[in-house]
């Protein structure tokens, strides 16, 4: 991987930039933060001898508290809710989903300990320095899309409890303890995560306690179609799948000598065993609740997730209130990794970016995030799956282009990425070919599409939305015959 010595010192200021008087402005901030334990760390990749944390089952515990809460109990809702799936097709769409779409994050999380580099940085080994600006910036507003569908639920869920809270006021506090725990950075995160999966799992277990008996379809659904079936399980999976833009960022200060197969062993049983959960939690209760008048009127006709919980939960009085606001207020452990990588993509887009610290960018996105929440609560499912959907295409279509890279050019082997050359562009591959599968990809993706705002002609025939299988696919395929061409003739 290069002179390591040599190298260490190099960051994005050695690419002839001198620090700016805005930088030096932040200095005396950014030394009083560190002294209180807050992250100031930039993007530069952090060397293999400061990859110390031994602590691997807290990859678990981070892809477990991000998944088991009410966002993804609300991703499984959908079946029933939304696109008017029976419960038993409901339940095998998710679990055939989830067990293999969960595999492409947790393989995500093993370039963190082995790299020590954030999702972004990575990108450059295979889009080029340029061409890596492209899923940066794509990465930037997707995050924020994941911040406000989150916000929207948990604020929904906390104004479900009391008459004196709305949906705005639940929004608003939801953001702030959001930015509060990101603020903070890499090892506050950590820590946080390991906790905050508590409450979500006792809420669960004793919604099935109350509700339980009730857990059969009321009414029967009509047969289902492939269109509702593919669009449903492109959404659930949209929903997992794009989560590999964030997870390297989580790993990068553990050690580089913890074995491949762990770190993903430990990262895929948190998403399954949290995604599968909570998605057939929701198809249950979503797929039970017009039997049932309290829970009905709580879900407002499917537009309400937090207040379908709420109505559950209240069969158990003052505890059931109780556990509803701890459902809500465990809304973090999803937006905190979310807000962090927002932060870390964004700096990756550009050198002008990178001398602004973290925690500034989590302040400004807290600032973009809760105004939009506010708009988007009033029409929840239409935002959700749009917005899920949406990410799910191009997310879909990274992950094809960056694993091909990794198994087809670098052969699965970590000393081939020399991580020195990290901001140099004149190193890094030219990117031609990462863009040019980009591209093709997502153009053929539009035909496949099938959202509330546009439905695309081969979705239109019938098949529902297939674009996340056709944007692997054509991105895989193209990536490797154009990668192959363009080291031909770069030889970079």
């Amino acid at each position: 991987m290069g002179n390591l010595e040599d190298e260490k010192t190099s960051s994005i200021f050695e690419e002839g930039v001198p620090k700016t008087r805005l930088q030096r402005c932040y200095a005396s901030t950014t030394d009083f933060l560190s002294r209180w334990g807050v992250e100031t760390n930039g993007i530069d990749p952090i060397w293999p001898e400061d990859r110390t944390d031994t602590k691997l089952y807290q990859m678990f515990f981070v892809w477990f508290s991000a998944n088991i809460n009410i966002l993804t109990f609300g991703t499984g809702s959908a079946g029933p809710a939304f696109f008017g799936l029976g419960l038993r097709d409901s339940f095998f769409i998710l679990l055939v989903v989830d067990i293999i779409s969960c595999t492409i994050p947790a393989y995500f999380a093993v370039f963190g300990p082995k790299l020590g580099m954030r999702s972004m940085v990575l990108a450059r080994y295979s889009w080029g320095y340029f061409g890596s600006i492209l899923p940066s910036a794509f990465t930037v507003f997707s995050m924020q899309g994941f911040l406000i569908l989150n916000c929207i639920i948990g604020g929904q869920t906390l104004a479900s409890v009391s008459s004196h809270l709305n949906d705005t006021v639940g929004i608003v506090i939801i953001g702030i303890l959001s930015l509060v725990v990101t603020f903070c950075g890499y090892r506050v995160i950590h820590w946080y995560e390991t906790i905050a999966w508590i409450p979500s799992v006792v809420a669960f277990i004793v919604m099935l306690g109350l509700g339980g008996k009730h857990l059969t379809e009321a009414p029967a659904p009509p047969p289902p179609t492939a269109s509702a079936i593919l669009s449903f399980a492109t959404a659930t999976a949209s929903s997992v799948i794009s989560w590999c833009m964030m997870t390297p960022d989580y790993g990068v200060y553990h050690t580089n000598k913890a074995s491949s197969t762990r770190v993903f062993l430990y990262s895929y049983a948190g998403f399954l065993i949290a995604s599968l959960a909570a998605h057939l939690l929701g198809a249950a209760f979503a797929a039970a609740a017009p039997g049932v008048p309290s829970w009905n009127a709580g879900f407002d006709e499917g537009n309400s997730v937090g207040g379908l919980l709420e109505a559950v939960l209240s069969g158990a009085g003052g505890f059931g209130k109780f556990l509803t606001v701890l459902v809500a207020l465990s809304i973090p452990s999803a937006c905190a990794p979310t807000m962090y990588t927002f932060a870390s993509s964004l700096m990756t887009i550009h050198v002008w970016f990178a001398r602004v610290p973290r925690y500034v960018y989590t302040i400004i996105s807290e600032a973009i995030l809760i105004p939009v929440a506010i708009v988007g609560a009033t029409h929840f499912y239409t935002t959700f799956v749009d917005v899920l959907s949406v990410i799910g295409y191009w997310s879909t279509v990274f992950a094809a282009i960056v694993l091909v890279d990794h198994f087809v050019f670098r052969k699965n082997d970590w000393s081939r990425y020399d991580i020195s050359q990290w901001c140099r562009p004149r190193q890094l591959p030219l990117g031609i070919a990462a863009t040019l599968a980009f591209l093709c990809a997502c153009g053929l993706i539009v035909p496949c599409m099938s959202q509330a705002w546009y439905v695309g002609p081969i979705a239109r025939s019938g098949t529902g939305d297939i674009g996340i299988l056709v944007g692997f696919a054509i991105a895989a395929m193209l990536y490797s015959i154009l990668r192959a061409g363009e080291l031909a003739i770069s030889g970079r």
